[in-house]
């Protein structure tokens, strides 16, 4: 039974939690509290999966709470429930909470996204890996596309449109950014198409806060990524994220189909930058194992740290907020089998992209997955794979040819 602490100073607004999650009473344990003194008593003697919190409360704040969590107790997801309208207070929360939901927030949309959050769990079994993905409030960036950005929001002219395509460039802002817009921080849409569209809705001041106040997005630091080069991973997430695309205008999927499959083509290896900056020496291991005995990467990561990248990646974007299918995707890259989702869906378009690229590459054996055939076969999509192939190699002629 998962447990959920939820923290109001109002008396009022709890009892009409309580009363709204009824329901729930027996696949939840909920404990309810008035302050933040006193949650933070609570998980001393207790533990639980999830907090969810107001933001505006005496003393210690839903912001200075979520922080105290998070470097307390890593494992559990962090949500505000807040009314909380000035840029100054949602500011504070975009490091340390996961999402944010908006007050008045109906039981459908509460439950939905706890429950998301905890089955995540599913992902992962290892605490230390679980811990370490809820720690993470950014990924690092391109230290060319970053001071790009920051000249960029520091001219006096900067242009949404401008900063758009800087923030597309990169997998790191793209990650986060789509947390943003996906989430009810600034009270936008969800759903957001893409990284362009989500820096176009946030607009030039509120990227300008988030960069340069909040620092919400981190610099490559080379020391903390041994033996990954940033710019490969970039180039094979951008190829993969048009290929992928690609694909999915070709089985005609429906618009949200071929933007999740964009999106997810980007972020599908989001989840090496978090294991090569968090479990550095464990990462390397992984990497020696797969080149030695010639084992694709995200076998050896898994024999080694318990979990592939693609794995670490779907756990992160999901306790972010962002789409299911691009969660799903991102997670089962490599092994689309273990997904349930029937048909073609932006997992197939990832998969096929991702193994095409490193067969067209003739990446090393280590980096290599290969396409999953039997996958293939139980979706009745074998007789694609010749199309899909002569679209990788149309896609690299024009790359060579540029």
């Amino acid at each position: 039974m998962k447990r959920v602490l939820f923290v109001d100073d109002d008396p009022n607004v709890l009892e009409g939690l309580r009363r709204m999650l009824h329901a729930m009473r027996d696949t939840w344990h909920m404990a309810f509290v008035q302050s933040a003194a006193e949650a933070q008593e609570i998980l001393a003697g207790d533990s639980y999966d999830v907090i969810v919190t107001d933001m505006r409360m005496p003393g210690l704040d839903g912001a200075a709470l979520l922080a105290f969590v998070r470097d307390n107790y890593p494992h559990m997801v962090r949500i505000v429930l807040s009314g909380q309208a000035d840029m100054e207070s949602i500011l504070r929360t975009v490091g340390p909470s996961h999402q944010y939901l908006a007050k008045p927030c109906d039981a459908d949309t509460l439950r939905k996204t706890v429950d998301r959050a905890c089955s995540l769990s599913s992902l992962l079994s290892r605490e230390e890996l679980k811990g370490l993905i809820a720690r993470v409030g950014s990924l690092p960036s391109l230290p060319a596309v970053y001071t790009e950005l920051v000249q960029e929001l520091a001219s006096e002219d900067a242009s949404i449109h401008r900063i758009g395509e800087i923030v597309s460039k990169d997998v790191a802002m793209s990650a986060k950014i789509l947390q943003l817009v996906n989430s009810a921080f600034f009270g936008l849409p969800r759903q957001v198409g893409s990284p362009s569209q989500a820096a176009a809705l946030l607009g030039t001041e509120t990227l300008r806060a988030l960069v340069l106040s909040v620092h919400v997005f981190s610099q490559y630091d080379a020391s903390r990524l041994p033996g990954v080069s940033i710019e490969q991973l970039w180039h094979h997430s951008s190829r993969t994220s048009v290929l992928a695309k690609r694909i999915a205008e070709m089985e005609s999927a429906g618009k949200r189909c071929v933007e999740d499959a964009f999106i997810a083509g980007f972020l599908h290896a989001a989840g090496t930058l978090v294991l090569a900056s968090g479990l550095q020496f464990g990462y390397l291991d992984a990497r020696e194992m797969a080149e030695s005995e010639g084992l694709p990467q995200h076998v050896a990561e898994t024999r080694r740290l318990g979990a592939s990248h693609g794995e670490v990646g779907g756990y992160l974007l999901g306790l972010w907020g962002l789409p299911n299918p691009v969660v799903e995707a991102v997670a089962f890259h490599d092994n689309p089998s273990d997904s349930e989702a029937p048909g073609f869906t932006p997992l197939t378009a990832v998969h096929v992209a991702c193994a095409l690229h490193c067969e067209s590459d003739r990446a090393d054996p280590g980096q290599r997955s290969g396409t999953d055939l039997d996958y293939l076969a139980r979706e009745g999509l074998s007789e694609h794979l010749d199309a899909w192939r002569g679209l990788a190699e149309e896609s690299k002629e024009q790359e060579d040819a540029a």
